[in-house]
């Protein structure tokens, strides 16, 4: 439904807001706030109102919004050279591949633009080595994803989503997935002794579904089971990845190395669509020359800001400072379900990627408008399927700044 407001007396937000209503798709439903500046944690509105940031772009400002330093490389950059594609070398490129690999431990990386390229290329990646490593017969490569996943809204990945609104409308589907339960070991293991499965692709937690966190040593079993059935193992890490969860990647507080890692979202600081995949020789170099590329993928600007980020996330020990606080932020939830249980159903999460589930209220209201509440007091937050609020500030946040946040949280439960 169209919103509007009578232009004479609307504000400058409410005009700003009729102007996307009005000349923008329909594709997203945002809190009515209009941001115009951030730094760091905090963010302003049109009317310069200050709030907390408490969901940093679904995790792609990891490292605080426009970081001085990330913002100098891309400044730098900017006036320098900012896209050749890759019909020729640039001299950002090797150096940026160099940094991700020697990271992460991998032989090589494939540098993309967004979090769907990057595992549209995984795929890609996954079922190629399997017709030329595993020995699948053409065609008939398929792939292991988990329920309740969410990878991206392109078609083809779509095709193996199980969420109603991502799918509904957009068929017919492509073919070569098979979905299993999350956190489901037994079932995993059933899948993947078909011989013409050439991957199993998970989340390590489910961001998207509301922080749904595996049992402990779901992941390493995973890795162990695609291993001795000769199957790619592929974390999607875009979201949990690069320091969020108190580890450099999730899959770290397992010991796992997965055969391929899609990253994405704050390999750039929030600054520009930066994505990367990575992998072993044997895996990556089973794509030639014309089999996959992007024009913008790996251009110097976004090899110059990447770099920068991963600095930022290195040596201000970022992941770190997420473990720390993320037990402080939950041990504050967990105080406020002990007050309010009738509000507050559950508090889950790691690092600094959590959730609560609110229970929905007698007089019909919901976990929106316990976010529109903290919107009104300085805490942006955004629900995910109705009843689940997730938290995940900038992992650049003070512990001092963390209590100030939760003491507004905590303020609009306990009066809701």
């Amino acid at each position: 439904m169209q919103t509007t407001f009578p232009i004479a007396t609307a504000s400058r937000a409410e005009q700003l807001m009729q102007l996307e209503d009005q000349y923008g798709a329909h594709n997203y439903h945002p809190l009515p706030v209009v941001l115009n500046r951030g730094e760091g944690v905090h963010l302003w509105d049109v009317a310069g109102k200050h709030y907390y940031d408490f969901l940093s772009a679904y995790s792609a400002v990891n490292q605080g919004h426009c970081h001085p330093r990330i913002i100098g490389a891309l400044t730098a950059q900017a006036q320098q050279l900012t896209l050749t594609s890759r019909a020729f070398f640039n001299d950002q490129l090797g150096a940026a591949e160099q940094q991700l690999c020697a990271l992460f431990d991998y032989d090589k990386a494939l540098l993309m633009n967004s979090g769907a390229e990057a595992v549209e290329t995984a795929l890609k990646l996954a079922r190629k080595w399997g017709y030329q490593e595993k020995g699948i017969a053409p065609n008939l490569a398929r792939i292991i994803v988990a329920e309740h996943n969410f990878h991206g809204r392109t078609t083809g990945i779509i095709s193996f989503s199980t969420d109603g609104d991502s799918t509904g409308g957009f068929g017919p589907f492509a073919p070569g997935y098979q979905v299993v339960p999350y956190n489901d070991i037994e079932a995993l293991e059933a899948a993947v002794r078909e011989p013409h499965v050439c991957a199993f692709m998970v989340e390590p937690i489910q961001g998207e579904a509301g922080v749904m966190v595996p049992a402990v040593g779901y992941l390493a079993q995973a890795a162990a089971i695609c291993k001795a059935h000769n199957v790619l193992f592929i974390a999607d890490e875009i979201q949990t990845g690069l320091g969020r969860t108190g580890k450099l990647l999730a899959c770290d507080h397992e010991a796992v190395h997965p055969d391929i890692l899609i990253l994405g979202k704050a390999l750039s600081g929030g600054v520009l669509p930066v994505s990367a995949v990575l992998a072993a020789d044997e895996v990556m170099l089973t794509i030639r020359p014309g089999q996959h590329g992007s024009t913008f993928g790996g251009n110097p600007l976004a090899c110059a800001v990447m770099r920068a980020s991963l600095d930022v996330l290195v040596e201000e020990k970022l992941a770190q400072n997420a473990a720390k606080l993320g037990e402080v932020f939950r041990a504050r939830m967990r105080q406020i379900q002990a007050q309010r249980p009738e509000v507050v159903e559950l508090v889950r999460g790691k690092g600094l990627l959590n959730a609560i589930i609110i229970r929905p209220h007698a007089d019909g209201r919901t976990a929106w408008d316990v976010c529109v509440t903290l919107m009104e007091r300085g805490v942006l937050a955004k629900p995910t399927h109705g009843d689940i609020i997730r938290f995940a500030p900038p992992l650049v946040i003070t512990e001092e700044q963390l209590h100030e946040a939760c003491d507004v949280i905590e303020g609009v439960i306990l009066e809701f």
